[in-house]
């Protein structure tokens, strides 16, 4: 009787060492004494405990934050940088096996490629080309990251900030220019109105 409550008991702790959990939006890779043995479905699954684990990949679009680096222009000019990279897993095996860290790699490639792009182009080109450098760095960072089971959906390059003397430099061009504007609009108003005057004398 007791041999037998025993072998219940150790049958119910291997059970619950075995039971996993695989939610939807991931893949479950269940590894033998370290080894890559098979896929577990979503829900509820059984592995051999003290033998078997699992590894779960999120398959959810997810983000990787490059943080913000000084680069240089074509033209010299030091500007701030950073971006923001979106992918998907769109195989959990290559994800897991092909590379150590994808965050970190996925970083360094995104910022060794942005040294490039921004170095190709004077302040001027970078400052109008933000949608170009965009896709040039998704393209790069796909084509890099395909063998790595990873799929980059879209890159976003959130800052290009030049030195506060030019950023300052710009912003006085800037209202000159408004001002230019609004006085020509105000001059061709005035014209306007000495017309309207002078024929309604007539």
């Amino acid at each position: 009787m007791v041999a037998i409550f025993a072998f219940l008991v150790l049958a119910l702790t291997a059970l619950a060492k075995g039971a996993r959990t695989v939610e939807q939006y991931e893949k479950g890779l269940i590894t033998r004494l370290g080894k890559y043995h098979g896929m577990a479905p979503s829900g509820l699954t059984f592995i051999v405990p003290f033998v078997d684990d699992i590894v779960r990949v999120d398959m959810r679009e997810q983000v990787i934050t490059v943080p913000p680096q000084k680069l240089i222009t074509k033209d010299n000019v030091t500007v701030e940088v950073d971006a923001v990279v979106y992918y998907k897993v769109i195989d959990p095996v290559k994800s897991q096996y092909e590379v150590q860290d994808f965050g970190y790699a996925c970083t360094t490639l995104a910022q060794t490629n942005l040294r490039n792009l921004i170095g190709d182009r004077t302040l001027d080109e970078t400052l109008v080309a933000r949608d170009m450098i965009n896709t040039n760095l998704r393209e790069v960072l796909d084509e890099a990251t395909n063998n790595w089971g990873v799929k980059v959906t879209r890159v976003e390059v959130q800052k290009i900030e030049p030195p506060r003397d030019i950023t300052d430099a710009m912003s006085r061009q800037m209202k000159a220019e408004r001002e230019k504007r609004a006085a020509i609009l105000e001059a061709e108003g005035i014209k306007q109105s000495q017309i309207l005057q002078a024929e309604g004398k007539k």
